[in-house]
């Protein structure tokens, strides 16, 4: 009876918590990862690595003709086994980040909107944010918030991401197409698109920008690696947050009660005959 209680719960808490994502190591060494061209404007930054696989054309770079301004403070990998290698991690990431499953669905804007840790936000086509979306992890500053959207993501011009308490690494925005940040937008986490990338003039990234099969375009941005690879912390979303009412559980978090009652009542199964015969 006690290995079944056990299991139960076992079960019960595997299904309530997030799996956590957590990118390749040789993927995570990029701030700019594309799939045919990088292509760049103006005095764009890129801190860590830049990149192309299967494609080699990346313009606008210094260090690759025919050059200019653009700056990478890691190493430029043009069709190389590394850049390959990349590719590769930032598929299985891409497909563990889809596997996850939703704790809530968003379909509106984002903008003027709190998220909380541990929640897997799915919205079926396009998502949009105009002015400033919060996620806040205070609950857990080492767990995730996992965007999944079914085509395209669009920033408005001066939009921002507002991270309390959390960590760029642990943010990702998947994005079923092509993602664009609006000018002199900034945005955090990690974006992995099927599709392209474009960062419009003036933008900022604290995160990646990680593109399947084509395009990332610059455009005089600054993009700051995050220095750690994510995966860290985890669980279920905090109540009240959106898709939540205050004080209402996620689907995870009902299953888990569900299951620890059916334990309970297992256990008292043999008791209550004789509670019964007291009377």
């Amino acid at each position: 009876m006690h290995k079944l209680i056990a299991l139960l719960s076992w079960v019960a808490l595997s299904v309530g918590l997030n799996a956590q994502i957590t990118l390749g190591t040789t993927v995570g060494t990029f701030g700019v990862l594309a799939g045919s061209t990088v292509t760049s404007t103006g005095n764009t930054l890129v801190s860590g690595n830049l990149g192309v696989s299967p494609g080699t054309a990346i313009t606008g770079i210094t260090g690759i003709a025919p050059g200019g301004p653009g700056i990478v403070s890691g190493t430029i990998h043009s069709a190389d086994a590394f850049a390959a290698t990349a590719q590769s991690e930032l598929t299985a990431a891409y497909n563990a980040v889809a596997g996850t499953a939703s704790t809530a669905t968003w379909n509106t804007d984002l903008g003027g909107n709190t998220f909380y840790v541990g929640g897997v936000y799915t919205a079926s086509s396009s998502l949009g944010l105009t002015g400033t979306v919060t996620l806040n992890c205070t609950s857990n500053p080492n767990g995730q918030i996992i965007f999944q959207i079914g085509s395209t993501l669009t920033t408005a011009s001066g939009s921002s991401v507002n991270l309390v308490n959390c960590l760029p690494a642990n943010v990702f925005w998947l994005v079923g197409t092509s993602a664009t940040i609006g000018t002199a937008s900034s945005f955090y986490g990690n974006i992995l698109a099927q599709d392209a990338i474009t960062l419009t003039t003036g933008a900022t990234l604290h995160g990646r920008a990680l593109a399947r099969t084509a395009a990332v375009t610059l455009d005089t941005n600054a993009i700051t690696m995050p220095a750690t690879l994510g995966g860290t912390g985890g669980g279920p979303p905090v109540p009240g947050g959106p898709g939540l009412p205050p004080g209402a559980a996620p689907s995870s978090l009902i299953l888990v009660a569900i299951a620890l009652v059916c334990a309970g009542i297992y256990g008292t199964r043999k008791r209550l005959p004789k509670l019964m015969g007291r009377n």
